[in-house]
């Protein structure tokens, strides 16, 4: 199962979670949908209405940037370990 590493900023939105293990596998559009059905508050800080992951966040499959590779088409395996990393402002 492809397990999403759940960043402390954003485990509130799910359940506490660190580790999700997700049973969808294929495309990281497939883990999203997935993500969008069991944590519908993780899914809205990570994907805006038309289903884009928000500028904002960076999303990794086995370290690589998804966003350099093949976006929400990018491969997922059953063994991958996804990061989502909201950016982090300050001043």
């Amino acid at each position: 199962m492809p397990v999403i590493l759940v960043p402390g900023v954003l485990r509130a939105e799910a359940g506490g979670a660190s580790r999700l293990e997700i049973t969808a596998s294929g495309t990281l559009a497939a883990v999203f949908a997935e993500v969008d059905e069991r944590w519908p508050r993780l899914a809205r800080r990570i994907r805006d209405e038309q289903g884009a992951v928000r500028r904002y966040v960076n999303v990794y499959v086995d370290g690589e940037d998804s966003r350099r590779t093949a976006g929400l088409e990018t491969p997922v395996t059953a063994s991958s370990e996804i990061q989502v990393l909201p950016s982090v402002a300050g001043g």
